[in-house]
């Protein structure tokens, strides 16, 4: 009887696929990790509000300029560091989509594929 799989001819090519999509699996991994040490600012008021994240959107830290810190202008405070928080996590979210186009070009894949992260 033959062999509807044609033999062993296909192991070869389906150890290079595992290997290769274990290569990815790291690639990938070493990625996400890299987004925690990328820092964006996101800022408000000019400046007055800064916030500080990674790539990933973590939120790393806040610096406010003291010359807001008036008990009449609570509101305006709140709202630029609110704006600021969004900024810093547009600005996050662009950086990790740029790094991640980065890898997959380094990966010889297509332009415009999306990795699944």
């Amino acid at each position: 009887m033959k062999n509807p799989f044609g033999g062993m001819a296909g192991i070869g090519d389906l150890t290079k696929m595992m290997s290769a999509a274990r290569d990815m699996q790291g690639r990938v991994e070493e990625f996400q990790k890299s987004l925690e040490g990328l820092s964006v600012t996101g800022e408000a008021g000019a400046g007055l509000v800064r916030v500080t994240a990674n790539a990933k959107g973590d939120l790393t830290g806040i610096e406010i300029d003291p010359s807001i810190f008036v008990p009449s202008e609570k509101q305006v405070v709140e709202d630029l560091i609110l704006a600021a928080v969004k900024d810093a996590q547009g600005r996050a979210t662009e950086r990790a989509q740029s790094e991640a186009q980065r890898m997959a070009e380094d990966m010889g894949l297509p332009p415009g594929m999306k990795l699944p992260f």
